[in-house]
Order: structure tokens, then sequence, then C-alpha cells
């Protein structure tokens, strides 16, 4: 049975939400589910944004032929390529062969390596209607401006405005894990504390790497009357769009968006751990509130590098492994990397029963990040905690909250 929501004039949101999917794109964790978002204009034309992922075909079609009431389908807006929001493209045209496919010269590309049109008698070549940066279209009341934005997180993606309703259809950009119940608008929740992580996990695993192709997004954007954010997953924005926007404007230029101190610590035998403890405890004692101590073994990398996104000082204590780093460590380390993170305060614990050179190798990999400083107390553990590096570790607390006063 369908289940439809009215965004707008005239303007529908037809998606669906995934609560069985366990791991998005087979790798980060989602326990409170997705949503695939998909919205439809009846105009004088009717017109498509983007379709779903193929787990939610059933409820798409069905809130489609409930809107269209016998209507065809006229043309789709591809913003996004990514199977999550096109795998249902084939079928479409399938139901509505003489549709037109509206998107970028990438986009035909891209849909061409995933679909054999062939198969269908479908020319996409002479059905496709290709768009570039501040093209328009027109469905009738309905007048659609193209902004593309590359790297947001494929190279063909674009944004959509809408002139009339003032609308952006955001593509990836905006998006967040997270089901919906009942409520698809962001005022309709207590975001900041019920989504907010899960935004920030989203951006910074899916979309972080890409902070300068972002930040050239919302400077286009800047220049249109935005009244709603319409992003592929997660809640619609129509309120306070600016708090928002403000947390990409800080996600995107790699700014911490708290003063705050993470540890990540991996420990075989509970000796680095302990060290972890004591540098936490100590923190506390120099005043430090805002504090989270994390096993880099028992949590998803996706957890730490949002929480690396959020943090303005990052402590790494790992023990030397086979003359390397603890493999759950290295592990992240080059996460960290492929993310681009910059511009944090990083302070180094490292252990070591014969040859401790986990701080050095961990050096190594964080220097070649953009803006990385350097804390100069990097405590060396033999084993297990003596008085002398209980005293080190008191130091290092000292010297990180001095840091966060600055």
């Amino acid at each position: 049975m369908y289940r439809v929501k009215m965004i707008d004039e005239n303007v529908f949101w037809i998606g669906s939400s995934d609560r069985r999917l366990a791991l998005f794109e087979n790798v980060f964790p989602i326990p409170r589910g997705v949503s695939y978002n998909s919205y439809l204009v009846l105009d004088d034309k009717t017109v498509l944004f983007d379709t779903v992922d193929k787990s939610v075909s059933c409820i798409f079609y069905e809130n489609i032929d409930f809107l269209l009431k016998g209507r065809k389908l006229d043309y789709v807006v591809i913003n996004h390529t990514e199977p999550d929001h096109c795998a249902n493209l084939y079928r479409l045209i399938e139901k509505y062969p003489q549709i037109k496919i509206i998107g970028n010269p990438k986009t035909i590309t891209f849909l061409k390596q995933f679909f054999d049109f062939s198969e269908q008698n479908y020319d996409i070549d002479k059905n496709f209607i290709t768009v570039k940066d501040g093209d328009t279209f027109e469905s009738g009341k309905h007048k659609f401006a193209f902004v593309m934005a590359p790297m947001v997180h494929w190279p063909e993606v674009m944004v959509t405005y809408d002139t009339k309703s003032k609308i952006l259809f955001s593509a990836d950009a905006f998006g967040t894990f997270g089901a919906f119940s009942g409520n698809i608008f962001a005022d309709e929740i207590n975001f900041e504390c019920e989504w907010l992580d899960d935004a920030r996990r989203y951006y910074s695993n899916i979309v972080g790497k890409y902070g300068a192709q972002v930040i050239a997004l919302l400077n286009k954007a800047a220049s249109l009357d935005i009244s709603k954010i319409c992003p592929l997953h997660g809640p619609i924005w129509r309120e306070n769009l600016g708090w928002y926007i403000d947390k990409y404007k800080k996600w995107s230029a790699y700014e911490p968006e708290e003063k705050a101190v993470l540890i990540i610590y991996g420990s075989a035998y509970g000796n680095t751990e302990n060290a972890s403890d004591i540098l936490a405890s100590a923190l506390s004692d120099e005043g430090v509130k805002n504090i989270k101590v994390y096993d880099v073994s028992g949590n998803h990398p996706s957890y730490l590098i949002a929480e690396a996104f959020r943090c303005s000082h990052l402590v790494f204590a790992c023990p030397t492994y086979n003359a390397g780093l603890f493999c759950s460590m290295a592990s992240l380390l080059a996460d960290m990397k492929a993310h681009n993170l910059q511009k944090r305060t990083v302070a180094l614990i490292e252990n070591g029963s014969w040859a401790p050179n986990a701080a050095c190798q961990m050096k190594e990999i964080l220097s070649s990040l953009k803006d990385i400083k350097f804390l100069e107390t990097t405590v060396s553990i033999k084993s297990s905690i003596k008085d002398e590096q209980r005293l080190q570790l008191l130091k290092l607390a000292k010297d990180i909250a001095e840091d966060l006063k600055k």
C-alpha cells in the first residue's frame, strides 16, 4: 500500500526506509536503518527525481502509481547514479518506455556501464537530455536549474533547484543514515539528539574526503533562495537550514566541530588501555570535560572517523605488533588518511615489550595529513606502566589541557 508525503504544492516524497540492511554499501553499520528518498513533481509534465534502492522497489512503484493516477511519467532527473538511487531505472523504463532521462555527460556514461539498454530496445542516446551547470528545464509551472556537484561524492553528481518551490534536490549532500518513523521533516524530530551523530558519520565517511568539492557546492548554493533541502537519504529540511548548513561548512573545511579530546587505543592485554584510562582521568583532573575513550578493536572505524571529525584533539595509544602497528590501529589510521582529515592536534602513546616504535610509525602516517600539530610529549611504555610513565601521562594531560585553552 502506498505511503506518500506532500512536501510542497504538487511536490511529493515517494521514498521508503530499510530497517533490515545491516551494512550500508556493505561497509558501514546502520543499526537505525536508512531511508531512500525519491521525489515526484506533478506539473504539465510529470518529473521524477531519482529512484530508490531495489530493496524498497515495491512501495516505490505503488507510490508512483497512486500519484500518477493513470498519467504517464514524462521525465526522470538522475542527480546521482549510485545503485541505491538509480537501481530502479531499468524497470522504470519498462513501465514508462516513453520516459526521457535528464542528466549530465558523466551521468549517461555511468548509466551505460550499469545497464544494457539495448535489451529493452530503449535508445538512451535519443531519449537522454544532457544538461550542464546553469542549464534550466521547465515542466510547466516549475522551472528547474541544474548545478553540477562533481565528487560530492561521485564525479557525475549534480543537484537540482526548483525556482517555483525553492526546493534544492541535493543528491547525497545533507544526507544521513537512519530510517524514518513516520516523520520525514527535520523539524518534526529531535535531530540534534537523535540524528546528528548519524549525519556526521554519514558525511565524514561517505563525503568527507571531498571537502573542497563540498565547499564549492556550498558556495554555489549560497546564491540560491532555498526554502527546503531534499536529500536522497534522511530528513527533509524546511526550518533552521542555516544550522545544518553551518555543520557542513565546518565538516567540509575540516574545522573541529567541538573543542574535545578523543582517545583511541589498541590494547592486546590491557596495559595500553590502562594508559588511556589514566590519561583520561588526568584530563578530567585538569578540568577537561569533553573526553571520549574508544577501543579501536571494539568500534567500527566509521564511528571513530566521525568522532575525529568532531573533536579538536586526538590521542592515539598503540602497541608495537609484529614490528608494525597494532593491526586495528593501522587500519584506522589508513582510513583516516583516506578520508583526508586535517587541522587536528595529536598526541601519541606507544607500548612495546622489546622494541616500542609505534609512535614513530603513527607519526609518519599522520604527518601526511594537512595541518596536523603534534604535541611534544610522547609517552613510551615497555610492557606495563611504571611511575615514570604515569608521570609522563600526567604531563601529557597538562599539555593537552593547556593547548585546549588556546
